[in-house]
């Protein structure tokens, strides 16, 4: 049975963790807090709490090959430097090649994250989620965060020695 790995945030990390479980037979499921991937690349109107915001001018300052992914280039006629709604459209392109939203869980915010009871031998985790008012816990072998670093941080000194 393949080992489950709980993915927290679809955007640039998220997507590539994704991918990379599904090579390695992984079980990804991801939790997307919005209604759609990109991270930080999702120019909105509103500021939603919690995610990292771009003004709507924002373009990438490093070059589009020093930011691709390294077996999925940007498409020849992206400028040099990529503004966000393009960025954000390349992030499609290659969740759609690779076939990674099926793994995606939109509108669900992770609540938290903690150890199984029997996490010294299992290594296992519960992570709680809520989508749409309902709350739901599963257990996975693995977790990635990948929510970024330009939020608020969350360091739970207390849970580690």
């Amino acid at each position: 049975m393949a080992k489950r790995v709980a993915i927290v945030g679809a955007g640039v990390s998220g997507l590539a963790s994704i991918r990379c479980c599904l090579e390695e037979g992984l079980e990804p499921t991801c939790f997307e807090r919005s209604d759609d991937l990109g991270g930080l690349w999702r120019f909105t109107e509103h500021v939603e709490e919690g995610r990292a915001s771009l003004y709507k001018s924002v373009v990438s300052n490093s070059c589009k090959e020093m930011s691709c992914y390294p077996d999925f280039p940007f498409p020849e006629d992206y400028p040099n430097y990529v503004p966000n709604s393009l960025f954000l459209e390349y992030l499609k392109m290659y969740a759609d090649q690779f076939n990674l939203r099926k793994c995606i869980q939109f509108k669900t915010k992770v609540c938290s994250i903690k150890q199984h009871p029997d996490f010294a031998v299992s290594g296992q985790w519960d992570v709680i989620t809520l989508h749409e008012g309902k709350q739901q816990s599963a257990v996975f072998d693995a977790v990635m965060v990948c929510t970024g670093f330009l939020t608020n941080p969350n360091l739970p000194l207390d849970s580690f020695p």
